[in-house]
Parts: structure tokens; C-alpha cells; sequence
């Protein structure tokens, strides 16, 4: 049997690590079976190998009382206990988030239970809207963190002191971990598994749940269409939307602020205070997302996309896909571009389920990890 290596200052592989999930009522599911599914499956396959006699984790899900959390779904959690009750040590603990960041800050006293917890745990992850736990706790302070994309704006207005990312899957420093949106929590538990017993472990892992071992780009990739809106000005939110439906104008500034009656110089001052951007960054996000909605939604030649959504030319456009999403367009329109047609799906006979099972069962041997 070959050695199972384990992260400087770990315990041993026989000594399950515990793994600490914090409930409450509202939380978002998948921040919470996400990341305890990759652990659960780490159990699973060493309990198959013969790899250790203890599974390497163990999990207790932890909540105000003991008893049943309802998920911002309608499905119900049971907490195995009260948090101010465990007694044993937490190897890591996982704060998930919620749709609704008020439902993540309504308990004061779990902030000052994980606010304590910070110095006698090994690893403090949040995931998607737990980074506001952390955040108001002060445990963030002059740290970088990210949180799921619909949310970095607000994290950064309300924790001035915390270092927001937003466009990050996770971010680690030290002891602390951040996560992204929702299933971003499994990439961070990908990580810490693929720490803590290595790379063959965490890969069966990511194998097994059909995700990214290590997914490219970050989580921009993954957000809507642009979200700056001009609150005060109406006329300039008439502007924004002729940008967007018309990205292959003539978009240059003395052009928009011809539309506007204004001076280029006083238009790109108001432009900026109300949206938070420049004329040119908005026009060149808004030619963005137009030119990801070609290349999701139609078959036309990344070319053509450059043309229409008023790049001018491929390489420009895959310049500023490299900068803004990690990809360039064909890796993107490979991702979450319409299957083409005459790929048809496989027919399930009992020779592809053979198939599959034995590419499973290609893990099962001890040799896998070490």
C-alpha cells in the first residue's frame, strides 16, 4: 500500500479531520452539501481502496439549536448540534451563505462562536455570501477575499477594510478561504482535499461530481449581462441601452457625447459618477456580453461575432476576453454555446454503462493516491 501524504501540520491519516458546517434558516443549499459532498466522497474512496481504517474526515452540521434549519429552497436540514456545544477539535470549518445576506448576519451570536473558532481551527472557508459573516466579524480586514459575483459590490461598500475580488473562483490566505458563488464552494473543497491527501485524490473527487479539477477563469465567465445603472440621469440610462443594443456603432467618445449635448470632457465626468465606469470600459463590456450572446445563442464564425459586436477584428476580441474572463471566445463558446446538432446523445446501452463504470473503477486501487 503507498503512502498517503497529508499537508504540513495535518493530523495523521489515521485521526479523521472534522469538518464544521454552520446552518441556519435560509442558507443555500449547495454552499453546504457542495463542499461536504467532496469530503464524503474522499471517505467513500478510501473506504473502497482499503487506503486507511478511519475515513479521513468526519462531518458535524451545526446550528443555533440542534434540530431542523429550513434551506432558502424549502428543504430541511437537521444540525446535529448546537455550535456552542461541540466540544471537539475542528479541523476545518465552513461557513455556507444564503440568497439573502440578511439571513447569513441575523445571528450575532454565531459571529462571535466563529469569530473564537478562528484561532483554533486549521482552515475558516466561507462560501458565496458566508464572506459577510467573516467580513462583519473583522476577521477579512485587510484581506483579500471574493464572494459570489452578484454580491462583491455590496461586500466591498459594506467592509471598506476587506480587499474584494470579484472576479476570483476562491481566494486563500493563510488559514482563511473565500469562495465565490455557490458552486464555487466545491473548487475551494477540491483544493483544500487535493491539500491535504493530493492531486489523485482530488481528481477521482472532481471525476466522480463531473466538475473542473481546477476551473479556468474566474467568475465572470459565469455572471449576466452588465449591471451599471445610471440611478439619477434617465436620459444617460436611455444611452446605456442604445450601447448595448447597437455595440457595433460608432461608440468612440466625442460620438457619445454628442448624443448627450454635452462636452466629451463633462460627459465622461457624469458618465463615470453615475455608472461607476468610463464611456470606454462600459462600451467595451457591453460589446462583450453582446459578443458572448452570439456565441452562446448562434453558429456564426468568431469572426462574423468580432464584426457584430463591434470589435472590429477576432484578436481584439480575444484580447479582451483573456483580460475580462480568464477564455478566449472559442473556449467560451465551448463551454456555454448550444450543442451542436448532429452531436447527438449517447444511447444508453448496457455496454456504455460498462463503460462508464469501468472508467469510475480505474480510481479503486490504492495506487491512485500517493
Amino acid at each position: 500500500m503507498s503512502a498517503i501524504p497529508s499537508s504540513p501540520g495535518a493530523p495523521s491519516a489515521g485521526t479523521p479531520r472534522t469538518i464544521g458546517i454552520v446552518a441556519f434558516d435560509g442558507i443555500e443549499i449547495i454552499d453546504l452539501t457542495g463542499p461536504m459532498e467532496v469530503f464524503a466522497l474522499t471517505n467513500l474512496y478510501f473506504q473502497r481502496t482499503g487506503l486507511s481504517t478511519e475515513p479521513p474526515y468526519r462531518f458535524i452540521v451545526m446550528a443555533r439549536e440542534a434540530g431542523w434549519v429550513t434551506a432558502s429552497c424549502g428543504l430541511r436540514i437537521q444540525a446535529d448540534q448546537a455550535y456552542t456545544e461541540v466540544r471537539e477539535p475542528i479541523d476545518t470549518l465552513i461557513v455556507p451563505g444564503a440568497p439573502d445576506v440578511a439571513c447569513v448576519l441575523a445571528d450575532r451570536d454565531l459571529m462571535d462562536w466563529v469569530r473564537g473558532m478562528a484561532t483554533q481551527v486549521r482552515r475558516l472557508v466561507s462560501v458565496c455570501t458566508g464572506a459577510f459573516l467573516l467580513a462583519e466579524t473583522g476577521l477579512l480586514d485587510g484581506r483579500r477575499a471574493t464572494s459570489h459575483w452578484a454580491y462583491c459590490e455590496r461586500l466591498a461598500s459594506d467592509y471598506p477594510s476587506v480587499s474584494v475580488e470579484s472576479d476570483r473562483i476562491f481566494i486563500r490566505e493563510g488559514q482563511i478561504a473565500t469562495s465565490g458563488g455557490i458552486t464555487s464552494g466545491i473548487d475551494l473543497a477540491l483544493a483544500l482535499l487535493e491539500e491535504d491527501w493530493g492531486r489523485e485524490a482530488a481528481l477521482m473527487a472532481a471525476r466522480f461530481m463531473v466538475v473542473f479539477l481546477k476551473r479556468p477563469g474566474g467568475q465572470s465567465q459565469f455572471s449576466g449581462y452588465l449591471s451599471s445603472e445610471a440611478t439619477q440621469q434617465p436620459d444617460l440610462r436611455k444611452l446605456q441601452v442604445w450601447i448595448m443594443e447597437n455595440p457595433a456603432e460608432d461608440l468612440n467618445l466625442e460620438s457619445l457625447a454628442a448624443r448627450m449635448a454635452m462636452s466629451p470632457r463633462n460627459f465622461s465626468r457624469v458618465f463615470l459618477a453615475e455608472t461607476g465606469l468610463t464611456p470606454a470600459k462600459f462600451v467595451e463590456k457591453a460589446r462583450l456580453d453582446a459578443a458572448r450572446h452570439y456565441l452562446a445563442s448562434t453558429d456564426q464564425r468568431v469572426e462574423t461575432t468580432a464584426v457584430v459586436s463591434g470589435f472590429g477584428d477576432a484578436e481584439r476580441m480575444r484580447r479582451t476576453f483573456i483580460r475580462h474572463l480568464g477564455i478566449n471566445p472559442q473556449e467560451y463558446r465551448a463551454r456555454f454555446g448550444r450543442p451542436a446538432e448532429r452531436e447527438a446523445a449517447p444511447v444508453v446501452t448496457s455496454s456504455y454503462v460498462a463503460d462508464i463504470k469501468a472508467a469510475v473503477n480505474e480510481f479503486d486501487t490504492p495506487s491512485a493516491v500517493g
